[in-house]
């Protein structure tokens, strides 16, 4: 098929000067100083700013220009902030000399080979591992594993859901013989293992290559919706949370992967936190230079949790003391609807980026939790955004939103896709469209957002649900620097899939694009949209899927894991 080439162009003189002026303080890895306000989306955009008392930098940082005056300080959206450290409650945060967080692009975010977390990685950019040997780009022969489900909340709950996608490892063979595998397991050489947290409270454990079961699945006893994640270490550490009740409350736990014992719980039942509501279903992040896990949850904590952990690969043993620290705030905006984080967070250099479900966007400093900047996103917010950083070295967010019916309309609603400025908290564009919704399955884009690299570099991947019409989803592809439709797939299903990217050995990129109510899972051209293949499942599915090399898995609603070979 004929390429076309992205034509970047080049970058405006305000992008440019706050670029340079980052670039300077790259070394100390802090992204603070005054900053620009952060817009609305919708046509007329009201703006809104940021912190009044920002962290502390080592050098000046650059002045907004004088037509950029903010309105609003982010003290009159965050009407209170709330910490707790060890149990007890505190005025403020700061962190030690040995806790200073600073994450470093996604290719220094995993020690181990393998697709860890919702997204990958610190900048949830990707849900794909190498590149595929294609002859005709189509779907071949495929493997199933049976997963069942279980009962929570009042409903039956089958399979894998939204966000639901699987992790990847591939272990150091040093690891595997320590870990509770079957024998055939720890003998195969290169062996890829799938990590599958589904609704039927189980984790599944599997053979990339042949749908094998590698060990025995992990009863957990709470349905998930989140993907969890796998320490990037390559510690035998599973991070995950319950996504509605099972057998009590859920909570986030921390699983050894050497024997499946639950070494640690927290979060259920909260009294710090200001909603009942207890689920998790972000994805979390680790720092592995601070030993800290990161995880927000949908009761409004986020908590920053030292691990202290101990792994003796040699002993064949692992062990943590959590010591925790919890930090939540109130918003005039999440007071007219909820508190909570239900999207997986990105972290970049000290700073944590998060949207909740009632209308923030936020820039968290990691080392003070303090909020930097607050951006007016809405609705209720339920996919990650995702990062980029330009070639001066700026980093921009794309993000965008919900449509929660009755929130802010009955019948159709504009829903922005943004690309936000991750320093400033300024709006450089949006591309809007008019989505309907129905409750409790909401239109908008419920999926998260992908990037495009190499052979799809400059283009954006975005799955618009109940657009244009209320059952129906349309797979769009912005252009990164304009915000320009480059090119639309639609389908008679909405989608809260996130479309994924691959690319092929002969350079060539794709997107896998999953429909929701009719099972369909779509391969098309990134370039241009033109459908390669289409998979169909023929039950509803939700879930996100990976690519490792050759090979795509997915789990469905109807009980079912698909490993399936890309030909």
């Amino acid at each position: 098929m004929k390429r076309k080439t992205i034509v970047i162009k080049a970058l405006a003189l305000l992008v440019l000067l706050v670029g340079l002026g980052l670039l300077a303080r790259a070394a100390k890895g802090r992204l603070t100083g005054q900053a620009v306000p952060a817009m609305g989306g919708t046509a007329e955009v009201s703006e809104k700013s940021v912190s009044p008392t920002m962290p502390p930098t080592p050098t000046p940082a650059p002045t907004p220009p004088a037509e950029f005056t903010p309105e609003r300080r982010v003290s009159d959206v965050i009407t209170s902030t709330a910490y707790m450290v060890n149990g007890e409650e505190a005025a403020s945060y700061q962190a030690d000399s040995d806790h200073i967080m600073d994450f470093l692009g996604p290719e220094d975010y995993a020690k181990v080979t393998g697709i860890v977390t919702f997204r990958g990685n610190n900048f949830r950019n990707s849900s794909s591992f190498g590149t595929a040997a294609l002859n005709a780009a189509v779907f071949g022969d495929y493997w199933t594993v049976t997963t069942g489900g279980m009962s929570g909340g009042g409903t039956y709950w089958g399979g894998s859901g939204w966000t639901g996608q699987p992790l990847a490892v591939q272990w150091p063979e040093s690891t595997k013989k320590i870990m509770d595998m079957y024998d055939w397991a720890k003998e195969k050489d290169g062996l890829v293992e799938v990590i599958y947290a589904t609704l039927a409270g189980r984790v599944y454990f599997i053979d990339m290559e042949t749908g094998e079961k590698t060990r025995d699945s992990i009863y957990l006893g709470y349905p998930f919706k989140g993907a969890g994640s796998i320490d990037p270490r390559g510690y035998p550490l599973m991070y995950l949370g319950g996504g509605v009740s099972g057998e009590g409350t859920p909570r986030i736990m921390i699983v050894s992967l050497i024997d499946g014992e639950v070494l640690y719980t927290t979060g259920n039942g909260d009294p710090f936190a200001p909603r009942e509501w207890s689920a998790w279903d972000s994805s979390a992040l680790v720092d592995a230079e601070t030993d800290q896990l990161i995880y927000p949850g949908e009761n409004g904590v986020l908590y920053v949790i030292d691990l202290n952990s101990e792994y003796d690969e040699a002993a064949g043993t692992i062990s943590i003391d959590p010591q925790e620290v919890k930090f939540t705030y109130t918003s005039s905006t999440a007071d007219k609807y909820y508190y909570g984080m239900e999207d997986s967070a990105i972290a970049w250099r000290g700073y944590l980026f998060i949207a909740d479900n009632g209308g923030d966007f936020l820039c968290i400093d990691l080392n003070t939790l303090q909020i930097v900047w607050h951006f007016d996103c809405l609705d209720d917010t339920n996919c990650t955004g995702v990062l980029e950083v330009d070639e001066t070295g700026h980093p921009y967010i794309y993000l965008s939103t919900s449509y929660h019916l009755g929130w802010r309309g009955w019948n159709a609603l504009e829903i922005p896709i943004w690309k936000i400025d991750a320093v400033t908290g300024r709006e450089v564009w949006h591309h809007s469209y008019d989505c309907h919704s129905i409750a409790d399955l909401s239109g908008g884009v419920q999926g998260s957002l992908s990037l495009g690299t190499g052979p799809l570099e400059g283009l954006l991947y975005v799955s618009v649900a109940r657009y244009p019409n209320v059952e129906d989803g349309t797979l769009v592809a912005l252009d990164t620097e304009t915000g320009e439709e480059v090119w639309t797939y639609h389908s008679d299903s909405y989608s809260w899939s996130t479309p994924v990217t691959f690319y092929d050995t002969d350079g060539n990129g794709y997107v896998l694009y999953c429909s929701c109510i009719n099972g369909s899972m779509y391969m098309l051209d990134g370039l241009t949209g033109e459908l390669c293949d289409e998979f169909y499942f023929g039950v509803t599915t939700e879930a996100t899927p990976i690519v490792w090399n050759n090979t795509v898995v997915i789990g469905t609603r109807g009980e079912e894991i698909y490993g399936i070979t890309l030909e």
